[in-house]
């Protein structure tokens, strides 16, 4: 196997896994088991969960305001193993990258910031679990995994090979534009998650029964609150709580125009058949998006649906990535660190 291919086969492994790792990650957050470990990296001091089990009468008797629960603890590491792993392909992908730097078809840019944002994320993953789950830190962590799932995808789809007409340079930009609307988004659906601020609007389309009910806007966005707070089930009073989850609300709504305006524009003067079908696949993701928001909401927040939203955001956002990818002509892959033989 050459290092070209070689290298793509790790793309395409890493992909998945971090696909992976984002949705565990939103089953650890929502099923309360973000702190199942307290320490980092280790698990009350042991490498697994049975570790710690089998020592939990000690351990508890040292820490009997958090004792070792079996169920979170095997939640939150096997989170960890998945996350270990992604980090060594990608650090394995970098390697390559700079050993075949010399081909021409090899990304060489995207690998190394690839493994910049690996590291960041180790460090964003430590704080989490150390600053007790602080809304800011969860947040910055869930973009950066993200935002490691679009760069994977970016890597594994196929350059453009042609020039691009002009309507679809402007198309080009929108879509640019919505990726980043698209981004704001997912941190508003991050800072919700956070905060536990989801169930402040058990009901659809109101809040409370009403669509504008009594809200703390001033209290909603604190960014940050010092050290040493405990934020496992929220610190917010209610009234903030429905603050966030309303501009969750308006963000989506918004985001959700963006994004069918971009798919309907794709579909009417999209020039090929990869931006048409590109925007349909916008398009769908988004109906899939709305759906399982709407019935996560009916439906009471239920644990498997609440973790599908996660997933939905993540493969809305790869749709989007890879429409601005199949709108990038070749002469634009120098992000990727790719050059023209």
């Amino acid at each position: 196997m050459t290092r070209l291919r070689a290298f793509r086969v790790l793309a395409i492994a890493a992909f998945a896994l971090c696909f992976l790792v984002v949705v565990l990650g939103a089953y650890v957050r929502l099923s309360a088991a973000g702190l199942g470990c307290p320490d980092w990296p280790t698990c009350y001091g042991h490498i697994t969960a049975g570790g710690a089990l089998e020592n939990s009468a000690a351990i508890n008797a040292a820490h009997p305001d958090r004792p070792v629960v079996y169920g979170k603890a095997v939640r939150e590491m096997v989170h960890r193993y998945a996350a270990g792993t992604l980090g060594l392909l990608i650090v394995a992908m970098a390697a390559i990258a700079i050993l075949n730097r010399s081909e021409p078809r090899q990304p060489l840019r995207l690998p190394l910031i690839l493994l910049a944002v690996v590291v960041l994320q180790g460090a964003l993953g430590m704080l989490t679990v150390t600053w007790l789950l602080k809304p800011l830190v969860v947040t910055l962590h869930l973009l950066g995994g993200m935002t490691t799932l679009a760069l994977l995808w970016w890597i594994v789809l196929r350059p453009g090979h042609r020039e691009l007409h002009r309507d679809e340079l402007v198309l080009r930009r929108l879509a640019v534009a919505a990726l980043i609307v698209l981004g704001l988004q997912i941190a508003l659906g991050g800072w919700t998650s956070s905060n536990y601020a989801a169930v402040a609007c058990p009901d659809f389309p109101t809040c409370q029964g009403s669509f504008w009910p009594h809200t703390d806007f001033r209290d909603a966005f604190v960014l940050w609150r010092g050290l040493g707070l405990d934020y496992e089930g929220g610190v917010l009073d209610h009234p903030a709580r429905v603050a966030i989850h309303l501009v969750h609300r308006i963000g989506a709504l918004l985001t959700a125009l963006v994004l069918a305006l971009l798919a309907v524009l794709c579909v009417a003067r999209g020039r090929s058949s990869s931006v048409r079908g590109a925007g349909l696949g916008v398009a769908a993701m988004l109906a899939l998006q709305l759906a399982i928001g709407v019935g996560m909401v009916m439906k009471g927040f239920p644990l498997p649906v609440a973790t599908a939203h996660n997933a939905g955001a993540a493969l809305l956002l790869v749709s989007v990535v890879a429409l601005v990818r199949t709108l990038s002509p070749l002469s634009a892959t120098w992000f990727a660190g790719e050059r023209r033989t």
